[in-house]
């Protein structure tokens, strides 16, 4: 979901920079908009990359994220880190935009294909994103690891999901934008793999392709 259909990035920055003007940031930490979000994406992907192997829990990452990156310019308050950090959740998922062409591929596959979701998201914000942007109509299952218990790459949430669809591995196509979680995550249950990542990058999958209405030349 998040940056293969949903646009993540452009949604949090625009969430953030909201709430950035919104608490007066810009003078409490002495800092600008542009400089706050990549202190801020730099804690925040470590923080996710530590919880998908679950060496931090749900709630340390959504308490320390922020109040981690506001301690890299001296503002050290837990209570306001965690309720900046609720309330990015919350309007984070009511945005809407998607990445180009995401809408059009989806309205393409609907009568030829089962489409699912997994997700490593937050099971409150990821349904919220599909309802408000209307993509909740085009699919069947939608697993959330949050609400399982295991995390892409985990071998488990795959057959969970495929048993769930009612699917085969070998009849089955993982899309996705992470190479570890998404790729390398269907590989290890003999599913084939489309990666969608930027141009010249060199990984391994079934496909590559570097933007969506190319997957319309595969399927």
């Amino acid at each position: 979901l998040d940056r293969t259909l949903w646009d993540f990035e452009l949604n949090s920055k625009t969430t953030i920079e909201t709430l950035f003007d919104k608490h007066n940031l810009k003078v409490r930490l002495k800092t600008d908009f542009n400089s706050f979000l990549s202190t801020y994406r730099a804690k925040n992907n470590a923080l996710w990359a530590n919880y998908r192997v679950g060496k931090v829990t749900k709630d340390e990452l959504r308490l320390q994220r922020y109040h981690q990156a506001f301690l890299a310019y001296d503002l050290n308050d837990e209570e306001f880190a965690l309720n900046f950090n609720n309330d990015y959740v919350t309007k984070c998922s009511r945005e809407t935009s998607l990445i180009e062409g995401a809408l059009e591929l989806l309205e393409y596959l609907k009568p030829k294909y089962s489409l699912h979701i997994i997700t490593n998201g937050f099971i409150e914000a990821q349904q919220l994103k599909l309802d408000n942007t209307g993509l909740s109509n085009f699919f069947h299952q939608v697993i959330v690891s949050d609400g399982f218990g295991y995390r892409k790459p985990d071998k488990r949430i795959f057959h969970h999901a495929l048993k769930k669809a009612g699917a085969l591995s070998a009849n089955s196509l993982m899309i996705g934008d992470d190479y570890g979680p998404d790729i390398l995550g269907a590989k290890g249950v003999g599913m084939d793999q489309a990666y969608f990542c930027a141009p010249n990058e060199n990984k391994d999958a079934t496909y590559v392709i570097n933007s969506l209405p190319e997957l319309k030349q595969i399927l």
